[in-house]
């Protein structure tokens, strides 16, 4: 595995101009899991096509991996992330696709023993894409307990303010180099749909009540540093003009949690991953195999016996946000954290 991540992306990606299917308007995301490396999809949309059927349960899903002739690595249908495959029932397709995310994100039975119990029953660890404004949300949702998948929340994310030309030139220098330009176009949404989404999402894992003061509950999120929360969502919200949700409040930054647990400093994800021995999966900054690979490292450190603890919260009224670690990763600039 950790051979072929090193081949050149477009050489290994060639095939995939000829392999996707034609999406679906769906308005809520279907609950499926699915398998996320790396990706070069330039893909054709039929959009005049007959509306086929929407994609199978999990269960389906995983029963028809299970057919596949060959166990070898396969990147990720982008369109099933977002409930939008149509070609779920054919075999070329599952041969070239990988539709299983919890796969690669397996944890021995005698490893979970070793951990510790946390206090909450959810991680939901998520990694945005896109400096001007957000182009990809996705959120990954792991058992705290059995540390295995339970769901995951995909969706590209079209911006509020640009012009149709700064988007397109936006997004070929963003996605354009690893193939994702053409099904981002296909299926990319105004933030405050994605939003209204993402809540019905948490309502379904009852992880979220609006009633309630719309707080997160049962569960914390978790980040590879502060930007994606402490200064992205709020901008994006700003932007696309709605109120910055509850649910954002706190969060988990990994890196910090990294510092004090093992008691060195690692910068990125990628530092992570190296310090661990972890080999990395798919693209990175493709936000959804981020993500995941963010999610191994999270696994990994709750094996090794970490607690998950919040280290940063916003106060509502003045919105400054309170850094909860004395010993906690200092960056120079405000750039990316």
């Amino acid at each position: 595995m950790a051979n072929l991540t090193r081949i050149p992306v477009g050489r290994i990606f060639s095939f995939w101009s000829r392999s996707f299917s034609s999406p679906i308007k769906n308005p809520f995301f279907s609950s499926t899991l699915s398998h996320v490396p790396s990706y070069k999809i330039s893909t054709t949309a039929h959009y005049s096509s007959p509306p086929p059927s929407p994609p199978p349960p999990l269960s389906a899903a995983m029963n028809t991996q299970v057919f596949s002739s060959s166990s070898r690595w396969r990147p990720m249908c982008l369109y099933f992330t977002q409930g939008k495959c149509t070609q779920m029932d054919d075999p070329s397709h599952l041969e070239k696709f990988n539709h299983d995310c919890s796969r690669d994100l397996q944890v021995n039975g005698t490893d979970i023993e070793k951990k510790r119990s946390q206090n909450v029953d959810f991680l939901l660890v998520i990694d945005l894409e896109g400096k001007v404004e957000i182009l990809e949300f996705p959120v990954l949702l792991i058992d705290a307990k059995s540390l295995s998948l339970v769901d995951f929340f995909h969706r590209f994310v079209r911006p509020t303010k640009m012009s149709e030309q700064s988007v397109n030139k936006y997004i070929e220098g963003k996605y354009g180099e690893i193939g994702v330009d053409r099904v981002w176009h296909d299926t990319a949404q105004p933030f405050k749909e994605v939003m209204q989404q993402f809540e019905a999402w948490l309502s379904q894992h009852n992880l979220w009540e609006k009633e309630r003061g719309g707080r997160l509950t049962r569960g914390a999120f978790v980040t590879c540093g502060n930007w994606d929360l402490k200064t992205k969502i709020p901008q994006q919200c700003e932007v696309s003009g709605i109120k910055l949700p509850p649910y954002f409040m706190e969060w988990i930054n990994l890196k910090d949690v990294y510092l004090n647990f093992y008691g060195r400093e690692a910068r990125g994800m990628m530092s992570m991953m190296k310090q661990l021995e972890i080999p990395s999966l798919g693209c990175h900054h493709l936000g959804i195999d981020d993500s995941k690979n963010i999610a191994r490292v999270l696994q990994r450190m709750l094996v090794d016996g970490a607690l998950m603890q919040v280290t940063a919260k916003r106060n509502p009224v003045s919105q400054k946000v309170e850094f909860l670690f004395e010993n906690r990763i200092q960056h120079p600039s405000r750039q990316r954290q």
